[in-house]
């Protein structure tokens, strides 16, 4: 005897699950609100749909799970122990969705959204928190998710999605990016303060070929930037130590470590010498980033726009220490 199939027929137990997901989610409210109302009409009158198309969402859904979620009495229906089941489950995911939706218009918010914000190490002690408080004169109430991290880490965050901005060196030219110079930077030798330079104001690089320089890991900007400046001054720097951030470097050129090429710091650091350099010009761009195509919500527009404001005015930094 032949039998007419519909398109989709009950779904078995080893359906793929992601088609069942996508076959259910859309109805999840509808059986939320049935299962509340017990009633039909009440169910579509309250979601503000067809008494007819609600009707046709139970059935297709049973049809598709293989089990009766009501039972039926006249108008009146009733869950059975499935039912029961499904709609603890339906009502957490529903419960998800909502915290979810709710999160995400808070972050979008015009007023009191997130932004999402990373930076280098060397810009977290005066830098940032002295954008962030400008910025937040006029907004008082927008919120920050801040990363300090290397600029390659930073990219590759930002291209996750972590990250709406960062602030990094040397600016990023990638096809999927978009950034923006917004300052220079420059870059001091350091030495401890009994060292042969050390009554200098000004050197050429090329005068510490022989020492030994105590440096970032490789991946860091400055790193590239010193590796790049010691072999335009004609010489590969003897590495002593390669570390992970700048005040650390500090600290070991004092202890007579060696020597490095390094941001000015906030603060004077005792037992070093920072020299201006010369030749070649020692100094670093900072700019701002971000992923090309991506939409900005309101704050992170704003704070874009902010941050473009600041071009050549970013750090306020002293031309000597």
């Amino acid at each position: 005897m032949a039998h007419n199939h519909s398109s989709r027929e009950w779904l078995s137990p080893n359906s793929n699950e992601e088609d069942i997901g996508l076959l259910l989610a859309p109805r999840l409210a509808y059986f939320a609100a049935v299962a509340r109302h017990e009633h039909v009409t009440r169910a579509a009158h309250d979601l503000g749909v067809p008494q007819s198309t609600l009707s046709r969402a139970m059935v297709r859904l049973e049809r598709d799970l293989g089990v009766s979620l009501f039972a039926r009495k006249g108008r009146t229906l009733s869950l059975t122990p499935a039912g029961r089941t499904f709609l603890a489950s339906a009502e957490r995911a529903l419960g998800e969705v909502e915290r979810a939706t709710d999160a995400v218009r808070a972050d979008a918010d015009p007023s009191a959204g997130r932004v999402a914000f990373g930076f280098l190490h060397t810009m977290g002690s005066e830098t940032v928190p002295g954008l962030i408080r400008a910025f937040r004169v006029d907004h008082p109430k927008v919120r920050f998710t801040l990363v300090q991290n290397y600029g390659e880490a930073m990219i590759e965050r930002l291209r996750a999605g972590d990250l709406d901005l960062c602030l990094t060196s040397p600016v990023p030219d990638a096809p999927d990016l978009v950034a923006r110079r917004l300052d220079e930077q420059r870059l001091r030798l350091v030495v401890p303060d009994d060292h042969r330079l050390a009554g200098r104001k000004r050197v050429r690089l090329a005068e510490a070929a022989d020492e030994t320089f105590v440096t970032l890991e490789p991946g860091y900007g400055l790193r590239r930037i010193t590796d790049a400046l010691c072999a335009e001054a004609g010489f590969a720097p003897r590495i002593a130590f390669e570390g992970e951030e700048a005040e650390t470097l500090r600290g070991l050129v004092a202890a007579g470590l060696g020597v490095a090429l390094l941001p000015p710091p906030a603060v004077a650091r005792p037992g070093v010498v920072e020299l201006t350099v010369t030749a070649p010009r020692a100094a670093r761009e900072i700019g701002v980033a971000w992923l090309d195509g991506h939409p900005d919500t309101p704050p992170v527009a704003a704070f874009k726009r902010f941050l473009l404001s600041r071009r050549g005015r970013l750090l306020n930094e002293p031309t000597d220490l």
